[in-house]
């Protein structure tokens, strides 16, 4: 009874296979869906990993950079300016900042004058931190690793929606091509067939 039922499941799946109905382009389509599947469940994924590891290589190499080249000093604050501005903070909100002079001095060197901006409840005498390079320019502070991490996450979520993408575009234009071809296929099977079933029915 097993046997005589595998061979029937056999059989059915060899005249499947054998469907003469199905042309080249259905089995061409057929694979391209499963390789698409197989690409965004798999391949988008890696490429964005791929991308975002390299993207935060990257960001903490010139982060580390910044940190030999930068360092923070104390400074007094000297004057003020009118003008004022916003920045965006550490949680993506603008936080409201002001210009101001900053005078600092180093051991053995003398007093430096920059201008810097503070948070508007820094004023002239008080103290805040800033960052000089090698030429005693202020500067940006080094980059944090929650900026790296965001960097790299962003990165790696563009790199797999490109990936995607792609692929889905790729199965787009190979769907059309199974699709032009299955057309032709089927003009040129009806123009042998169409005559003779047209002449057995009149």
């Amino acid at each position: 009874m097993r046997t005589r039922e595998s061979r029937t499941r056999v059989g059915g799946r060899r005249r499947q296979r054998h469907n003469p109905l199905r042309r080249r382009s259905d089995v061409v389509e057929a694979w391209t869906a499963l390789a698409v599947a197989v690409v965004l469940c798999v391949g988008a994924p890696l490429a964005g990993l791929a991308a975002g590891w390299h993207a935060y290589d990257t960001a903490r190499a010139t982060a580390a950079e910044q940190r030999a080249e930068r360092h923070r000093v104390r400074a007094e604050v000297v004057g003020s300016h009118s003008h004022s501005a916003s920045v965006p903070g550490a949680e993506g909100d603008r936080r409201p900042v002001h210009r101001v002079n900053v005078r600092w001095s180093e051991p053995g060197e003398r007093p430096r004058t920059a201008t810097t901006r503070v948070p508007p409840a820094v004023g002239v005498g008080d103290h805040t931190y800033v960052w000089v390079d090698g030429r005693d320019r202020v500067v940006p502070a080094p980059t944090s690793r929650t900026v790296i991490w965001q960097h790299a996450l962003a990165v790696g979520a563009c790199g797999a929606a490109v990936a995607a993408a792609v692929v889905l575009a790729l199965h787009t234009l190979v769907r059309r091509c199974a699709m032009r071809r299955r057309l032709a296929e089927w003009d040129r099977a009806w123009s042998h067939t169409g005559p003779n079933w047209t002449r057995n029915h009149t």
